[in-house]
């Protein structure tokens, strides 16, 4: 009787407690983390007794978390690449928005400024054309600062979530070694509720930074961002943190918190959305904002150059019409030296937007590309008359550089956001060409004027008139002077008068060509052409890239960066769903399953009351027989 009072209570409390585990599973169906558990029984050792051997009932063996580590660390792996890419695609489409949007990007109010000067052509002597045009350049301004400052904004916000999700970084790794702790010193009585909790803490630690984990003999897991950096190591949590750009404080740099100090981390050391962030500010936006501004910096230079080589509607020599600031130049935080750079745009066909870094060690100056280190060629000295050149910048040194010091040099990245209109007077605008020239009637070639240009200011405001007379062919003479070289299709140039012409044709010996300056209020249009063509003239890249193809393969290239950032998280979107079902197949609850174990160890418990109960009435039975 003892031995099936005995069996009976195991079974009881062997059942009572796999109902718990039950209740506690569907108790936990929605809780994000929970992993199943189930309790495993095994059978007590039993006895011989007389003839046969007789059973003693159950243990409960232990209570089983159901998981699987290897899919843990696959769901590891894909939320930090998931959390990566959400950040690069989400960012990456609001650049997007902003460039082909037809209210915010450029393509409206460049078609506009360009149909404003085809007017000042087609009435150039019209101050309601001229004036068309200033409106319109000033909004085509408007829109590239406004583009610019969108950028600028993102990035401040890009900063703040770094600084953001950096803390809530920390807090998890802080989190994650204090379960390291509790989990250590429970040796192996560690309840599955704390092995969810830090495998819930891992897994949110690598959305945000990326993570690789590696369990330790005591049940501790160490935990390293993918880029290597440890994050936990046992009962020890590392402090990501942030700090200032050496070169620009605006800007912040990931960082670990040290002892001496934060030490820089490079954006590959870590993944998740901290990792999305950094890709996105290095390789997406600070790339469109140069780009941005190296389209801005062509555009205006030209326009201002073209609109020096004509005259306005008063005669005089036309000035620029856009302002731009220089090329952005910063010192690094710790130069010894009292080095100044002074920058300007010396060739506009040759900027490339790339940001560099200027060193000075043993006396000379050299560049490398910001980005990745490459050598990129640097010739002068740095004086006045001989400045530094590289990518189109000129930079003037002054001051003593020390060795060792660096500076950051930005040709285009922000230039948009100083792009203004500077001429206020319809009036000013150059419609003219600077010349009136005329072919003698007796001439016997069949060269005919072309278009002029002025090429010295100065020297131009003097200028009263000139004499070209061909010798021959290939040489020709101005107000006597000379002979000169004649190339078919080359200006004539005259540095004395600061102007330039193109004949169109060939001239014969004797042939004779007068010059004069033109006069106020004339109705030519030479130069106003020249002005509404400059959005189809090869500008960019050497001359090989014009100014309307340049705008759009800017925007093509904001659709592609989003296009493809949407294409990889849809991937890795469906990579993840893979492995969180692979993970719920094996650690999820399913009710439909705790519904049926529910049912099988209610009876089961009941049937183990039930034996009780015998076990009771035998002893009651025997009880009343020895009364």
């Amino acid at each position: 009787m003892s031995g099936l009072l005995s069996t009976g209570s195991s079974a009881l409390l062997a059942f009572q407690h796999a109902l718990s585990t039950v209740g506690n599973n569907v108790a936990n169906a929605a809780t994000p983390g929970y992993s199943r558990q189930r309790v495993e029984l095994e059978s007590r050792l039993g006895q011989t007794l007389g003839a046969g051997h007789v059973g003693a009932g159950v243990n409960v063996a232990r209570l089983q978390r159901l998981a699987d580590g290897l899919v843990f660390a696959r769901q590891v792996d894909s939320s930090g690449e998931l959390g990566r890419l959400q950040q690069l695609s989400s960012l990456s489409t609001r650049v997007d928005g902003l460039m082909s949007d037809a209210a915010t990007g450029l393509g409206a109010p460049w078609s506009a400024f360009f149909a404003a000067a085809e007017g000042v052509v087609s009435e150039p002597t019209s101050t309601t054309a001229r004036s068309q045009l200033l409106a319109a350049g000033e909004q085509l301004a408007g829109r590239w600062r406004s583009l610019d400052a969108q950028m600028a904004t993102m990035e401040g916000e890009v900063d703040n979530r770094i600084q953001g999700q950096v803390n809530a970084a920390n807090q998890l790794a802080s989190e994650i070694a204090a379960l390291n702790k509790n989990i250590v010193a429970a040796g192996g009585n560690a309840t599955p509720e704390l092995l969810d909790q830090r495998a819930l803490r891992i897994d949110k630690l690598a959305a945000l930074v990326g993570a690789e984990t590696v369990e330790q003999d005591d049940g501790a897991i160490n935990v390293f961002t993918t880029g290597g950096q440890a994050m936990v190591l046992g009962q020890r949590a590392m402090a990501l943190t942030t700090s200032p750009d050496p070169f620009r404080p605006d800007r912040l740099q990931l960082a670990l918190d040290t002892p001496a100090g934060p030490a820089r981390l490079p954006a590959s050391a870590v993944s998740g959305e901290v990792g999305g962030l950094l890709e996105f500010r290095d390789r997406v936006l600070d790339p469109m904002r140069a780009e941005l501004g190296r389209i801005a910096v062509a555009f205006a230079e030209t326009f201002n150059a073209t609109q020096r080589a004509g005259v306005d509607y008063n005669g005089a020599v036309g000035s620029d019409m856009f302002a731009l600031p220089p090329p952005r130049i910063d010192a690094h935080a710790g130069n010894a030296g009292s080095a100044t750079l002074t920058t300007s745009i010396g060739d506009v066909g040759a900027l490339k937007g790339h940001d560099l870094v200027l060193s000075f060690s043993a006396g000379s100056w050299s560049a490398t590309r910001a980005s990745s280190g490459e050598p990129v060629a640097l010739s002068g000295t740095g004086s006045a008359a001989d400045p530094l050149r590289i990518d189109g910048v000129e930079l003037v040194v002054g001051g003593a550089p020390a060795d060792g010091d660096r500076f950051s040099l930005r040709p285009t990245a922000g230039a948009a956001s100083g792009l203004q209109v500077v001429l206020d007077d319809p009036l000013g605008i150059a419609a003219a060409g600077p010349l009136q020239a005329g072919a003698d009637t007796g001439n016997l070639g069949d060269a005919v004027p072309g278009p002029a240009r002025i090429t010295d200011a100065a020297a131009f405001a003097g200028f009263t008139g000139a004499t070209i007379e061909f010798i021959d062919s290939s040489q020709y003479t101005v107000n006597g002077a000379g002979p000169y070289p004649y190339t078919a299709g080359a200006p004539i140039g005259d540095t004395a008068g600061g102007w330039s012409l193109v004949l169109d044709g060939t001239p014969a010996a004797g042939d004779q060509f007068t010059l004069a300056p033109t006069p106020p209020r004339s109705a030519d249009n030479g130069n106003a052409r020249a002005l509404a063509d400059l959005d189809s003239q090869g500008v960019l890249n050497g001359g090989g890239v014009d100014l309307t193809a340049g705008l759009a393969q800017l925007t093509g290239r904001a659709g592609s960066e989003a296009r493809h950032a949407e294409l990889s998280l849809e991937a890795q979107d469906a990579i993840h769903q893979q492995v969180i079902a692979e993970r719920e197949s094996v650690s999820g609850v399913n009710l439909d399953e705790e519904a049926a174990d529910l049912l099988r160890y209610q009876q089961a418990y009941q049937a183990a009351a039930q034996i009780i109960k015998t076990a009771d009435d035998m002893f009651q039975t025997l009880i009343g027989v020895v009364r």
